[in-house]
This record gives C-alpha cells, sequence and structure tokens, in this order.
C-alpha cells in the first residue's frame, strides 16, 4: 500500500468521525488531472453519476474537516480516450463498463486505478484477488420508445424469444400486436447491464447467446441514442439509472430520451412515485452493485475500507447513502453494505 501509517490512521479517523455534508451538483469527469496519491475508479455506465457524486461530497467533507486524506475521484465510462487517470499514470484506453474497468484494474497498479465500478457481481473468469464490495441494489428490465409498438408488458419467455430471435414480429408475441418487425437492441459488449440482463432472461446459470438479429451498439442506460428513437425497439436499461435520470441526474446524452422501462412477468419495475419497485429489485432481475478493489488494498485501516467498506463513508447515513436514494438504487439492508 502506498499510503504511510499515519495516513491510515486518519482515515479511520475520519470514518469515525462523519458529519453531514450539503450536496453540491457532482461534476462528470474530474476538472483537473488528480494528484498522484488520489483514490481513483473507472467502469460501469450504470454507477458513473453516483460515483461522481460521491466524489464531490466526500472530497467536500474532507476539505471542511481539514483532512489531508487522498482525495476521491472517478473518470466516465465514455469520453476522450486515451485517459491518463492522475498525475504520473499511465496512459490506458478509457474503460467502458464493468468488464473493461474490471480489466484495467487487474492490468495497472494503484499508481494509475484504485478501483472498478462493476454493475454485475465476480464471475470465474475475474482475478481471484479482486474484492466485489457491496454498493447499493438496482434492478434491470427492458425498455422501448414512448407511444411505440411495444407492449407495457413482456414475460421472461417472450424475452428470450426476442433476444435469441425465434420471435421477430410484434403479432408473433401476441396477434393484438402490430405486424412489424421487432428491433432488439444491446449495450456494448464490456456492460455489466448487457451481461447481467442476458443471465437474467436465461434462468440466472449462464448468459443467453444472442440471435442475429440482435445489434450491439448503443451505450447502456442512455435513450437518447438515435439507433433507440425507433417504434420497435427493445432495449436493457438499468432501473435505478432510469429513475436517477428522471430524478434530473441527467447531461445531454445521459438521459432518458425516448425509451420508457417497462414490465416483466406483470411486476412494474417503478413504483407509483417513480422510484425503484424493491418487489421488483427483489426477484430474478434484481442485482447488487458493487466497488471492485484489489484484495491486498483493502485491509483494516486502508483508506479505500475508509471510503467503500462496511463502517465507511459510502455507507454510512451521513456519507453515500442519501445520494445512493437520489440517484434511483436501493440502500441495502441493514450492515450488508460494504461486505464481500
Amino acid at each position: 500500500m502506498r499510503h504511510t501509517a499515519a495516513k491510515l490512521l486518519a482515515a479511520t479517523a475520519i470514518t469515525a468521525s462523519l458529519a453531514t455534508v450539503a450536496v453540491s451538483p457532482a461534476a462528470a469527469d474530474p476538472a483537473s488531472l488528480p494528484a498522484a496519491g488520489s483514490i481513483v475508479g473507472v467502469g460501469s455506465d450504470t454507477t458513473q453519476a453516483l460515483y461522481n457524486q460521491f466524489s464531490t461530497d466526500y472530497n467536500t467533507f474532507l476539505t471542511s474537516s481539514g483532512s489531508t486524506a487522498p482525495r476521491l475521484y472517478s473518470w466516465d465510462a465514455t469520453g476522450s480516450s486515451p485517459l491518463t487517470t492522475k498525475t504520473g499514470a499511465t496512459s490506458i484506453t478509457r474503460p467502458n463498463g464493468s468488464g473493461a474497468g474490471i480489466t484495467a484494474l487487474n492490468a495497472n497498479t494503484n499508481a494509475t486505478v484504485d478501483f472498478a465500478r462493476s454493475s454485475r457481481a465476480k464471475q470465474a473468469t475475474d482475478p481471484a484477488g479482486f474484492d466485489f464490495v457491496n454498493l447499493a441494489k438496482d434492478a434491470v428490465s427492458w425498455s422501448a420508445k414512448a407511444g411505440g409498438n411495444a407492449p407495457a408488458n413482456l414475460t421472461t419467455a417472450d424475452l428470450v424469444a426476442i433476444y435469441s430471435c425465434t420471435k421477430t414480429n410484434w403479432n408473433q408475441i401476441s396477434a393484438s400486436l402490430p405486424n412489424a418487425t421487432i428491433k432488439p437492441y444491446l449495450p456494448q459488449a464490456s456492460s455489466g447491464t448487457r451481461s447481467f440482463f442476458l443471465t437474467a432472461i436465461n434462468g440466472g446459470g449462464t448468459a443467453l447467446t444472442p440471435g442475429a438479429c440482435v445489434v450491439t451498439g448503443p451505450e447502456e442506460n442512455e435513450g437518447t441514442d438515435a439507433a433507440l428513437n425507433d417504434v420497435n425497439v427493445v432495449f436493457p436499461y438499468s432501473v435505478g439509472h432510469y429513475v436517477g435520470q428522471l430524478n434530473g441526474h441527467t447531461t445531454a446524452t445521459d438521459n432518458v430520451g425516448v425509451l420508457t422501462v417497462r414490465q416483466v412477468n406483470g411486476v412494474n419495475p417503478l413504483t407509483g412515485t417513480n422510484t425503484l419497485n424493491p418487489a421488483f429489485a427483489a426477484g430474478s432481475y434484481g442485482r447488487v452493485l458493487y466497488t471492485v478493489v484489489r484484495d491486498t488494498e483493502f485491509g483494516v485501516g486502508s483508506q479505500l475500507r475508509a471510503i467503500f467498506g462496511q463502517s465507511g463513508w459510502v455507507c454510512s447515513a451521513t456519507g453515500g447513502k442519501a445520494s445512493i436514494t437520489s440517484y434511483g438504487f436501493l440502500n441495502l439492508p441493514g450492515t450488508a453494505c460494504g461486505t464481500f
């Protein structure tokens, strides 16, 4: 670890004396190059806006308390590339998605990347020495253009048929639907949302192999992509991210655009007040979101644990919990946040 014992003790003291910090608007990429000792992350599109808010609020907290502990920064999934994450870092291709973020964490030292944002669970191919630290609860549903040909509800069997291309016309789903070709889309290959969705509709074991009619390409959770402005589109969407967008956490591209999220098996992913429906998140389409760290750097007293651990800033009522809700996700029950 690069932090001295004094810094680690200071980090622990900071965590123990948390104070409420007024929420300021979150930026996107860091406004300037972070210092060499900063805590820096990359990865998932689903949680990038939330981690930007964490960065703003945590750094404000450190400044207000007079702490010299390393500041927290998070780089968005899209933007200019290659990317220099902090002073002295190795230049890398900007990681777009959970898988790409985890790969970058594995390929570099903490001089370049300290953590990865992930919207999928640990897989057998991930490094054994990585901890997937619980952050919050989300769910993934499907979306379609408002006023288009898609129905309000699809079953899991319908989604399997659509994404395996065994049903390609809406009137194959129901005789009451139009005679029109379904256009199933998926996010980029490294997307955790894509990986989770294909696994969830396939029963939770292995991911469904998409059929030849499926188009890969639109950035996940962005209803503004021109390809999605079609009356026949079907596209997976993080429900939490969608709620966060409805709550005003948007940019010109990162917003719901023309899409609305729809029901699966008759269960609405949204409540009547447009929050993530806990009943939907409790089912097979619910997922946990993670901060991925190297196990050797997540020990008791470490700066990473002081931020993301069970007793850390992110998991505290006066730290990250309010932002987790504001950005559309559900706080994990009890002391589940920060565990791995």
